[in-house]
């Protein structure tokens, strides 16, 4: 082949490689610059449903009656007669105290009795003597009324002699020590052979009725406030038969197995918390529930009819608040601050935000940002099944 003949061949070579060059980019530019789908994301719609308006707040259990066992009269304690800790019903012996000298004061009120009854027997008799003499002029007036003042002194002296007799009585019954009320007794603080009583009353022990058992706790005023004003206008639903409250004990997830009911709530409120006290009643058979103890309650105080709920995947928690990523109109992201107030089951209750109807995205945040499009779909939940299998994988 000639040198102009092979210069030739190249060339046209050379010619038809570009051209399919060329080709084969103008084929690529079209996909290269084609847009990207939107990022499908499993959406709910917001709809008003009943929903109770429950509120958790901090309590201390403490019993119905509390009553503290003192010494009421100064003695040595001769013998405690209860099992500390144990059950005790009311006027059951506690514990007994000397009782000689109030017997021996008892004894003496008595025989000062029997004297001042024998003195006024014969002031009487002589009153009643002089009585005719004085008419005869056998005896002065003044000497008549002297027999007459020293009979009603006579009768006078009984009456005291008689509350004397009372006292001793009384004094000498107070070295038998009772419960005043029926409960559960605690420890005693003295013990055998000790003084007490000497210039106070010395506390003995202490006897607490627990069942049933109340629990106090407060709530903000603002809070109890703002939920009369729902209740008033319909927007909130009172509580048939009252407020139910439920029980957890401090450090427990476990609800104690009876529901209480709401007592009463202060008429006042705290100065320097701005809280008002409430307390409910509790049955406590079993004796589980112990005075002191730090509790957690939720009290049911109304049911809000028209309640907007997003699941608690779909909230995001930032420094500066709470929100939730719904898909708008147009198809795209948008960020919603809201003001979330009680979790319910899996569930928030947004009080502020959301009007209802928008669609909030529950799965699939991770792919989307605000301002971008989505493509939103029902949001399925997955079976048990599956998620347990998920879990397990």
């Amino acid at each position: 082949m000639s040198k102009t003949r092979r210069n030739s061949y190249f060339t046209a070579a050379a010619a038809a490689s570009a051209v399919l060059w060329l080709a084969a980019c103008g084929e690529k530019a079209p996909q290269e610059g084609a847009a990207m789908p939107p990022a499908e994301v499993g959406v709910v719609t917001v709809t008003p449903r009943p929903v109770a308006v429950i509120n958790e707040l901090p309590g201390r259990l403490e019993g119905v009656r509390t009553a503290e066992v003192r010494a009421r009269v100064e003695g040595i304690v001769l013998s405690r007669n209860y099992t500390e800790g144990g059950e005790v019903k009311a006027g059951q012996v506690l514990f007994r105290i000397d009782p000689a000298p109030y017997q021996a004061q008892l004894a003496s009120a008595k025989a000062s009795l029997e004297r001042a009854e024998a003195n006024a027997v014969s002031a009487r008799q002589k009153a009643e003597r002089y009585k005719p003499l004085v008419a005869a002029n056998a005896v002065s007036k003044q000497e008549y009324d002297e027999a007459v003042a020293a009979a009603g002194q006579a009768n006078a002296d009984i009456a005291s002699a008689k509350a004397a007799v009372t006292t001793a009585q009384i004094n000498l019954g107070y070295t038998t020590v009772t419960a005043p009320i029926s409960g559960r007794v605690g420890r005693a603080l003295v013990t055998e052979g000790a003084l007490v009583g000497k210039g106070e009353a010395t506390k003995l022990t202490l006897v607490e009725q627990v069942d049933p058992i109340w629990v106090t706790f407060t709530q903000p005023a603002a809070d109890v406030a703002r939920l009369r004003r729902q209740i008033e206008s319909g927007e909130v639903k009172s509580v048939n038969g009252g407020a139910r409250v439920h029980l957890f004990v401090e450090g427990s997830d476990r609800e104690y197995a009876q529901t209480g009911k709401l007592l009463f709530s202060d008429m006042t409120v705290d100065p320097t918390t701005g809280a008002i006290t409430l307390r409910a009643e509790f049955p406590n058979a079993k004796r589980e529930l112990l005075s002191g103890t730090f509790v957690r309650v939720k009290v049911e105080q109304g049911v809000d009819e028209n309640a907007l709920t997003v699941p608690q995947r779909a909230l995001i928690r930032t420094a500066q608040g709470a929100s939730v990523m719904v898909v708008g109109k147009d198809g795209k992201v948008a960020s919603v601050p809201v003001t979330a107030t009680q979790a319910v089951g899996d569930s928030w209750v947004v009080s502020e935000g959301l009007k209802g109807g928008e669609q909030v995205i529950v799965e699939g945040l991770q792919k989307v940002r605000a301002g971008a499009p989505a493509k939103a779909v029902p949001f399925q939940q997955p079976k048990t099944a599956d998620a347990a299998a998920a879990k397990q994988g």
